[in-house]
């Protein structure tokens, strides 16, 4: 399940990328812009206030992100990211964030450039951190015994995204023109266990969803020393955690 709170706690660092994204998006008047993956829409928000009219339509899987969403205003809904089938005036597709969870994502994008009209945007930002010492450092934890029959069924996200040359190239084949990069952001963090928290609202949900509340806070108290060895707090507190991350926008010729 989704925590609406824990995720928008860092919503300033998680922010930026989606700004970054969206600004290589030279989509003037759009008719109807998608959000695609909108969590507690703050960042759909943002869509609207750049595109005051167009049609804003918000997705998200999760019915607590939903509601999150709708309450500022977004009429969000709950749907598939893997179903969802554009609108005739469908102009731009934003996912920020999303298709890491979807293994089979490198389809869906060749299938929307196929159905979205010349001259439409897809916009797509993912991870691509899984072999940060933070996400090892869980896979690590994870794989111990003491962990095996809670955790038999935990699936070790590596490599689930690829490379930007990767999604340019595919997006290319498919017909796009294709702005890809990729950037390392240094997330500068405060507070005590700040690394924990910030993959407790992502990376480390589906080891929530298997565990009880004592061994959720036992695992937490054993993987709290390995991210700390990971990433030592300064000392002036602050905490520096480098996250890499990959983008893709193209148009549809």
């Amino acid at each position: 399940m989704w925590n609406p709170e824990v995720y928008l706690s860092f919503a300033d660092h998680r922010g930026r990328p989606f700004y970054d994204l969206v600004s290589r998006v030279a989509a003037e008047s759009p008719r109807r812009v998608v959000d695609l993956g909108c969590g507690p829409g703050n960042l759909t928000l943002a869509l609207a206030q750049r595109w005051p009219d167009a049609v804003i339509e918000a997705w998200d899987s999760s019915p607590e992100m939903v509601d999150a969403a709708r309450e500022r205003g977004v009429d969000a809904r709950v749907g598939d990211v893997r179903t969802w089938e554009p609108q005739p005036d469908t102009d731009v597709v934003v996912t920020n964030a999303v298709l890491q969870w979807v293994p089979d994502h490198a389809e869906l994008l060749v299938r929307w450039a196929g159905q979205l009209s010349s001259g439409s945007w897809i916009a797509m930002q993912v991870p691509g951190n899984f072999d940060a010492p933070s996400h090892e450092a869980v896979r690590t934890l994870a794989r111990q015994d003491r962990w095996a029959e809670s955790l038999r069924d935990f699936t070790f996200r590596e490599g689930q995204v690829d490379g930007p040359a990767d999604y340019a190239a595919l997006l290319a084949d498919a017909g796009c023109r294709v702005d890809a990069w990729e950037t390392t952001y240094i997330h500068e963090l405060t507070g005590e266990n700040p690394v924990l928290g910030w993959i407790s609202g992502t990376a480390l949900r589906p080891v929530r969803s298997r565990l009880n509340d004592a061994q959720w806070q036992q695992f937490r108290d054993e993987l709290i020393p390995m991210l700390d060895a990971a990433y030592p707090r300064r000392p002036d507190g602050k905490t520096f955690f480098p996250f890499r991350r990959i983008f893709v926008v193209a148009q549809v010729n």
